[in-house]
């Protein structure tokens, strides 16, 4: 099997990102129906971008260009070289590079696991260093990497991306649960439809039955305390150590860094929030973990824990939330547990329970069958895009 030296160019088209028009944030050029991926969104993305959370409008597109399904994007500035392939029509900023590979010579989803093979730590000799990490075209296309005849790529890229497909079906399955149990808090808790609302007296918008209690009546918080950085290591040694929410959007928090050090530590189950700007971020822990300051672990002190996952969800303002909720720089212990909340009658608390604990177990079953998948796809990865093992 041959595999010879090449530079991107040598196998497709490269042009960088669009957005001329200054101010940047000027409001006119977006919310209209024109997707607008950025650097967050190529990061976040799997094989294929299909999410995004803005848009560009008539005025937006005209000082941009709308690139094709299809296409490869780089990402240049904040997080250098993430890459994934556009599954829909979309725009996006100077700060992300397109690719559109010449079909009879290369593989779109081969050169994006190329990037994750290789390219990525070669594109790191060039922004090392640097004040702010920045990766131009020019030095994108002075890399040269081995790449073998296109039906070898695409037999390479077919068997790798059987693992996106099935890590992308059980995201998705997970982001309709997830959905599921909003609604049905949102049901219940906002809207007050909840089984029995009929024939319940509502007064000032309050249901009869429910009151008002404290953050800290409801569970039991404990304030995050880093270790010092000599304890920080990335090779798995003690536990892993978070101090700001990581993922964000995710429910269950990914592990980078790990602590010899165990000062605070959250257990299984726990919630974990933000208390430093943008405070009420949240995620949940599989495992046990050492917090830091920026975050605070949360358990219900009556055992509904995925009410108050909910609670906390419509109690502040975030892109993923539910209500109008509260917004903070920072907050300390005394004011995150002053915080009031409305609180249903037992009852109501066990029938939302009933449904969302089992609603968490299938998330919990999908997010490890993620993690199994990933391992097994990064294993393959680099044996394969090497040549190591055939095809």
């Amino acid at each position: 099997m041959v595999w010879k030296s090449q530079r991107l160019d040598q196998i497709g088209k490269l042009s960088r990102g669009r957005s001329r028009h200054r101010p940047r944030d000027a409001a006119h050029l977006y919310d209209g129906p024109y997707p607008f991926i950025q650097t967050g969104d190529v990061k976040h993305a799997g094989l294929y971008i299909t999410d995004y959370k803005q848009t560009y409008s008539e005025a937006g597109l005209d000082q941009s260009k709308l690139w094709p399904a299809g296409t490869l994007c780089i990402t240049i500035a904040a997080n250098i070289a993430d890459t994934a392939i556009l599954g829909i029509d979309a725009c996006f900023p100077d700060s992300v590079i397109g690719f559109t590979v010449d079909e009879s010579k290369a593989d779109a989803r081969f050169v994006k696991y190329l990037f994750d093979a290789t390219i990525q730590q070669q594109v790191q000799q060039f922004t090392q260093g640097a004040a702010q990490d920045n990766l131009s075209q020019e030095k994108l296309l002075s890399i040269e990497f081995p790449i073998p005849e296109i039906a070898i790529q695409r037999r390479i890229a077919s068997i790798l991306s059987a693992y996106d497909d099935l890590i992308e079906n059980n995201r998705r399955r997970m982001e309709l649960l997830e959905d599921a149990a909003r609604q049905l808090y949102h049901e219940w808790f906002a809207r007050h439809r909840f089984p029995g609302h009929e024939h319940t007296r509502v007064t000032k918008g309050v249901p009869e039955g429910w009151s008002r209690k404290q953050l800290g009546d409801l569970a039991e918080i404990m304030m995050g305390q880093s270790p010092k950085s000599k304890y920080y290591n990335e090779d798995g040694e003690g536990l892993p150590f978070h101090q700001g929410v990581t993922d964000f959007g995710d429910r269950f928090v990914t592990h980078r860094i790990y602590s010899t050090a165990q000062n605070r530590i959250a257990e299984p189950g726990d919630i974990l929030c933000s208390v430093r700007a943008p405070v009420g971020r949240l995620n949940v822990t599989l495992d046990k973990i050492v917090i830091g300051r920026g975050l605070a672990a949360l358990r219900s002190k009556t055992g509904n824990q995925s009410l108050l996952l909910q609670q906390l969800r419509a109690y502040f303002f975030k892109e993923d939330i539910i209500g109008g909720g509260a917004i903070f720089a920072s907050v300390t212990k005394k004011e995150f547990s002053e915080q009031e909340m409305m609180v249903p009658p037992e009852q109501l608390k066990r029938a939302f329970e009933e449904i969302t604990v089992l609603i968490d177990g299938q998330l919990r079953v999908l997010y490890l069958q993620i993690q199994q998948l990933r391992t097994a796809r990064d294993l393959l990865l680099p044996r394969l895009m090497s040549g190591e093992i055939s095809s």
